[in-house]
């Protein structure tokens, strides 16, 4: 769904695109024609945005209530402190992360990698900076247990806090109706996987690709044009612009930190040093600091830093700053407020 384009469309695509960027001169008809032949070249190597994220086919309305319910929940952790936005926060006019470069848990230890949006994250391929979750299910089950997050010692923990309330005793049943046990760690998961299955946030790039070309300005056009013909979209492509992809941080040249040595701590082996999921890019301009370990503060630096290391490439401010404005366009259009 996310994957990098074939080598021959990628190329169509950046032929048509800079023939339509080439056009800023022509008459409105031919300009016309020539911003439909640019939306066409985007929608090759980014595609639409999906109404419904994978799995949501049985959602029920119940399941997500339930799901919205717990993802706000300070009890799931040990000592009351802690819940799911707290690290990814939906209110407040956060773009489902905390802004800060990693996150203290419940007892105030800080995690060692930076929290990602939430929004949009069911689309991924994989959940965690080392993609170790295959799920949003799967990924919902870590922090809870986790002792620098929610610090719960058990899922026969969880279970028993649950439990103590009638209130959620009736909405379990509700949301798993003809369990005879529907209080469940498992369904926990299941049911805040639900609520972050509706975090599904339009950006005005939807909206230019699906055929209003004014959605984007004139400068978020060139940006994009800079942020293509970089290379960028080797790896940010598909429909969230990244997130489908584990890739070597540092292909040319070595990212700073080296003791976070990505999936490699998972396997063990050596081709998986310093390999990390290639982050979706919708929300980033909302969403610093940046990179796994939050150590990069601005979205310039970041863009100018990927550039040298995974492209080989250098580009100066304004080159970065194209780039960043098209980013821009990424940014969701509406927001799940609490």
């Amino acid at each position: 769904m996310n994957g990098l384009a074939a080598p021959g469309i990628r190329a169509c695509a950046l032929t048509l695109l800079a023939a339509a960027l080439c056009g800023c001169r022509q008459e409105p008809a031919a300009r016309s024609a020539s911003l439909e032949g640019e939306a066409l070249a985007i929608r090759i190597v980014f595609g639409s945005l999906p109404e419904r994220m994978p799995g949501g086919e049985n959602d029920t309305a119940e399941l997500a209530a339930l799901g919205r319910r717990l993802y706000f929940e300070r009890g799931l952790s040990a000592n009351g402190a802690q819940s799911c936005n707290d690290c990814h926060r939906l209110d407040g006019g956060r773009a489902g992360d905390d802004g800060r470069p990693v996150s203290p848990g419940a007892r105030g230890a800080l995690g060692r990698r930076n929290s990602p949006t939430v929004l949009n994250a069911g689309f991924q391929d994989s959940q965690f900076w080392d993609g170790r979750a295959a799920d949003l299910t799967e990924q919902a089950k870590g922090p809870m247990l986790n002792p620098l997050e929610m610090a719960m010692p058990s899922a026969k923990s969880v279970e028993a806090r649950l439990n103590r309330s009638a209130g959620y005793r009736a909405a379990f049943a509700e949301a798993f109706p003809g369990q005879p046990r529907p209080v469940t760690y498992d369904n926990a998961a299941r049911a805040i996987a639900a609520f972050e299955r509706t975090l599904i946030s339009p950006a005005p790039f939807d909206r230019y690709l699906k055929g209003e070309p004014g959605a984007l300005s004139a400068g978020q056009r060139k940006g994009l044009s800079r942020f293509m013909n970089t290379g960028c979209i080797q790896c940010h492509n598909g429909v969230l612009v990244g997130g489908g992809l584990l890739e070597r941080l540092g292909i040319h040249h070595p990212y700073r930190n080296r003791a976070d040595q990505g999936l490699y701590e998972l396997t063990r082996r050596n081709e998986d040093r310093y390999i990390f999921k290639v982050p979706m890019l919708r929300n980033v301009t909302r969403t610093p600091p940046y990179f796994h370990d939050g150590r990069v503060a601005t979205l310039s630096q970041a863009i100018a830093l990927m550039a040298r290391l995974q492209l080989d490439t250098e580009l100066d401010q304004s080159q970065a700053a194209e780039i960043a404005g098209f980013l821009k366009a990424l940014e969701s259009e509406t927001h799940p407020e609490r």
